[in-house]
């Protein structure tokens, strides 16, 4: 096999430089005597390797033997070089065809030429007889025959009429060999044809057993991967012999089992493992800091795969097989089913697929997955169609803008930031912004009505009204201060009217009424802020938002195309949004109180006006629900932990502002109050624990430390919750009463009016100078 590789690939280059070379008119003869024996060279192998093919395979299968891999291995390599030599002669094709004339005529020439000195010899023979005259008519029917084309015919009757004239020795020794070699050489020439059919391998229908070991072989040796071409050749010689077929109704249906087979084999055999190599190649190469294990080539079989991307397209039946194309197309998809499965991942299948450029030249496609999956929060649209569910489940921090699950099965706790508000809506567009705020609208709507039968419920009606009466009774008397007993008072009596089963109050109840519209708020801030990102960050390449160009006008000014102007007047549509947006920042919070407060505030919901002198004992409420949930964070069990709320300081805050009640509640100095009280406990425990420390009694010493550190917990989350209320209120103007801002609203329609009026007379007034 060694020794047939070498001789075909020599001939090849032979074959390749002479056909390539000029033909020069001087070395004519020559030129074509070497093609001739270039082409019979070529037919020659042509007919041995088919012949040891054919042969071996045959008499392996008649004998029902094994062949071993190393037997089929050489085979399919002298396969190879079989089709090697149709397709050397079948891409040379029209230099042959040419040449194959000429060559001819060159051998029918020489051959004349040794028949012509024979007949002279014959003529010049004095003595007559009829022996001799037979044989110079037979040597003019060789040349008559030999001045015409070289035919199947022709040449059989110069073979005949020279068996005749070479007898009674008209032709010397050294005259006869090379005529006969000439005369071979044509018959060779002449049959150049017939290489197709010595280089036909229909016979390996019979023996594809041979194929899943011969691409493993490929798989092994890349670098040799070109030779598939040849192989695939060789299969498609089957089907001119297939469509004889007459044992089925239509050959067809063998047909595709015949390709439908071949395929299979090819996938399971190379093209799949192919792609899974690559695959790990790739993930491997892109996790090299976990340092999984050795890839040093030297050390480890390591097989450069890139060559089978080099491969152009195999022809096989109706279709082209693309290495490249199938293996890009697996990494493809299965790098965009990983990445939405595990969106946190794709950074790291985007490495991948760069390095699957660099590395094996492949042109994969980008993901074009939407930009909210680089997060793995909660998206707009999700929280928008449940936020009912959103707002009982998640607690709102002021300060830092963020929300965090209250519970969950999970390890970890879910978070919702601006980032991830931010990707949501680029998105789905700006538009979800306003969609999502009439949500909200639709939600607060049903938890008003839930706070106002509430506050009008005759218990909690009657005890607001008896505390406002009191307030206003003791007021001059404790500083204008609101008594912390009494709310404490108000937050023990509700108990009394009942429970629920997990042992919380009417009051606990509506505390989590009001987080629940705070959370919401703090949802619509977070919205605004969001957009606000991510207006910002599609807006930074602008250059100037003062001075922006109008492209509309500037491509009609250049005439450009239609397409192009729509493309432009796109372009300015995005950007006026973009701007607008950007600029404006749609106030929401002032739209959620313009909305709510005139019903608030109408006098048929008079009951709603008792709020403010609730507000203490919801604050103590709230006070002592948070430290119990910050306490249970240090414990194993941490079912109801917590450490922010502050929903519940954003609802209050809402809420008085649509009462236009923050003066009324001001004028409690309820966290003065507060503060005093337990400012003074803390100093009567301190003065006290002077005292013991004297007598030295150490259980009521232990006693008095957590006492005291108990009342400084109170009393910074009091604290805590001034300045987040504080801060909340910033939010809905608390500076300002209802009637300071219809008064500056007035104020404002007043000057817009007279700059109207002003420029209406500054008009008339340039038109009559004109």
């Amino acid at each position: 096999m060694q020794s047939y590789y070498v001789f075909v690939s020599s001939w090849m280059t032979k074959m390749e430089s002479i056909l390539s070379k000029e033909q020069r008119v001087d070395k004519f003869a020559e030129d074509l005597s070497n093609r001739c024996n270039v082409f019979i060279q070529g037919f020659l192998y042509a007919y041995s390797l088919s012949t040891i093919i054919k042969t071996t395979m045959n008499l392996y299968m008649s004998m029902q033997k094994p062949m071993t891999k190393t037997s089929v291995k050489a085979l399919c390599r002298l396969v190879e070089l079989l089709k090697a030599i149709e397709h050397m002669f079948y891409r040379r094709s029209m230099v042959v065809a040419d040449s194959v004339t000429h060559i001819a005529q060159h051998l029918q020439y020489q051959a004349l030429h040794t028949i012509s000195v024979a007949k002279k010899r014959v003529i010049s023979d004095k003595k007559y007889s009829e022996q001799r005259l037979d044989v110079l008519s037979a040597l003019v029917l060789a040349e008559n025959t030999l001045h015409g084309p070289s035919t199947k015919q022709r040449r059989l009757i110069v073979s005949l009429a020279l068996s005749v004239g070479t007898q009674m020795k008209t032709f010397k020794d050294e005259e006869l060999l090379p005529l006969q070699l000439v005369l071979k050489k044509l018959d060779l020439i002449s049959e150049l044809i017939e290489i197709r059919a010595q280089c036909d391998c229909c016979f390996l229908y019979w023996h594809r057993a041979v194929f899943p070991i011969y691409l493993d072989d490929v798989y092994e040796n890349a670098v040799d991967s070109a030779r598939l071409h040849y192989m695939f050749s060789a299969l498609r010689d089957c089907v001119p012999a297939m469509m004889h077929a007459r044992h089925l109704e239509s050959y067809e249906a063998l047909l595709e089992c015949y390709d439908k087979e071949i395929m299979e084999v090819l996938n399971e055999h190379l093209l799949d493992k192919l792609c899974k190599e690559i695959e790990k190649d790739l993930r491997l190469s892109v996790h090299t800091h976990l340092k999984l294990d050795d890839r040093n080539p030297f050390r480890v079989g390591m097989k450069d795969l890139a060559h089978f991307f080099f491969l152009n397209p195999i022809r096989f039946f109706n279709r082209f097989i693309d290495i490249k194309a199938y293996v890009t197309h697996y990494l493809d998809k299965t790098f965009y089913n990983l990445t939405t499965v595990a969106l946190h991942d794709w950074a790291t299948y985007s490495e991948m697929r760069n390095l699957a450029t660099q590395r094996y030249g492949l042109s994969m496609t980008e993901a074009h997955l939407p930009s909210q999956t680089l997060e793995q929060g909660l998206d707009v649209l999700e929280i928008m169609r449940n936020i009912h569910v959103f707002v009982s489940r998640y607690l709102y921090n002021l300060n830092n803008q963020i929300f965090i699950e209250r519970t969950s099965n999970n390890k970890h706790l879910n978070t919702i930031n601006i980032r991830h508000i931010a990707n949501s809506i680029r998105t789905h567009g700006t538009g979800i912004m306003n969609t999502t705020v009439n949500f909200t609208y639709q939600f607060l709507r049903k938890k008003f009505y839930i706070f106002s039968q509430f506050m009008y419920d005759e218990h909690i009606k009657s005890r607001l009204i008896k505390d406002i009466r009191f307030f206003r009774e003791v007021k001059d008397q404790n500083d204008h201060k609101y008594p912390f007993e009494r709310a404490d008072k108000f937050n023990r009596g509700i108990r009394k009217l009942g429970i629920t089963p997990d042992g919380q109050s009417y009051l606990d109840q509506f505390r989590q009424l009001i987080s629940q519209i705070g959370n919401a708020m703090g949802y619509v801030r977070m919205i605004r802020s969001g957009g606000l990102h991510c207006c910002s960050s599609a807006i930074r390449f602008v250059p100037d938002l003062e001075d922006i160009v109008n492209f509309e006008e500037l491509v009609k000014e250049e005439g450009l195309s239609e397409e192009t102007q729509k493309a432009a007047r796109q372009l300015d549509s995005v950007l006026s949004d973009l701007t607008r947006n950007f600029a404006e920042g749609t106030e929401y919070f002032k739209m959620l109180v313009d909305v709510f407060a005139p019903e608030f505030r109408s006098p048929k919901n008079m009951h709603l006006r008792n709020f403010y002198i609730i507000v203490p004992p919801l604050t103590l409420n709230f006070v002592e629900h948070s430290i119990s949930c910050k306490e249970k964070l240090n414990k194993k069990n941490k079912s109801g932990a917590a450490f922010t709320d502050d929903g519940f300081a954003m609802g209050v805050a809402y809420i008085l502002k649509l009462l236009d009640q923050y003066q009324e509640f001001d004028s409690l100095h309820w966290f003065q109050s507060v503060r005093e009280k337990y400012v003074k406990e803390i100093r009567a425990v301190a003065k006290q624990q002077n005292v013991q420390s004297t007598n030295q009694d150490e259980k009521l010493l232990q006693t008095m430390n957590l006492t005291h550190k108990r009342l400084e917990v109170c009393l910074q989350e009091f604290e805590l919750l001034y300045f987040s209320l504080s801060s909340a209120r910033i939010f809905f103007r608390a500076d300002k009463t209802a009637a300071e801002e219809n008064q500056e609203k007035k104020e404002k329609e007043e000057q817009l009016t007279e700059a109207a009026f002003g420029m209406g007379e500054f008009q008339a007034g340039f038109e009559g100078c004109g």
